[in-house]
């Protein structure tokens, strides 16, 4: 589930924090998805719904060792893009999901949380088994097309030791082309609720 808006090439800058702290994450990427159509059909409209349901799924993925987050400062320090990434087939704890369910039924209601798992359940299947996971990337609206995304994602791309790979899931058919340019394809179109969801996999192109 992500929305890179990253054409242009990135211009040099702040070095990108390799761990920041979840709500930093949270609040860049609720702000970054404002009007992507998975975190819109899964949360409303509502901003702080928004903020709360990624700070509740941040914080789940948090828990996985080896889980990886990013977020890249604009000028005055300020992130203005973040990105998360999850380790190949790592489940979250029964302990870890219910702190989740509890957190996003409280601050974001039922649907919430009917939508997230029925997301999952239908997405994460086609997962390869040794590939990590692009769960989010996403640059705030006012910093988007000036290299931002872009920048982001080389670094997180270049750091990731993936047998099989970087997969990820999109609702947005804009971004389809953006990551073919990043070399990732397309393995399948899914229906899940009103969204049409492409996953996609980038495969390693060097050794290790």
């Amino acid at each position: 589930m992500t929305d890179p808006q990253f054409p242009d090439t990135a211009p040099h800058g702040p070095e990108i924090d390799d761990c920041p702290p979840v709500d930093a994450c949270a609040r860049v990427l609720a702000d970054a998805f404002a009007r992507e159509s998975a975190t819109s059909w899964i949360c409303g409209n509502s901003s702080a719904v928004k903020e709360n349901w990624f700070d509740a799924t941040l914080r789940a993925q948090a828990t996985l060792p080896g889980s990886r987050r990013y977020t890249l400062a604009g000028h005055g320090g300020r992130p203005i893009a973040a990105a998360v990434l999850t380790p190949p087939r790592a489940p979250i704890s029964p302990a870890a999901q219910a702190q989740w369910a509890a957190r996003t039924l409280a601050r974001c209601g039922p649907r919430s949380v009917q939508r997230t798992l029925r997301y999952l359940h239908l997405t994460e299947a086609g997962a390869p088994e040794s590939a990590w996971t692009l769960e989010f990337i996403g640059v705030v609206p006012g910093a988007a097309g000036r290299g931002a995304g872009r920048r982001l994602l080389d670094r997180l791309l270049a750091d990731t030791p993936a047998t099989a790979g970087v997969f990820l899931t999109t609702a947005d058919p804009g971004n389809v082309a953006l990551y073919q340019h990043f070399g990732f394809v397309t393995l399948r179109h899914l229906s899940v609720g009103p969204l049409n969801v492409a996953t996609m996999l980038r495969r390693r192109t060097s050794s290790p």
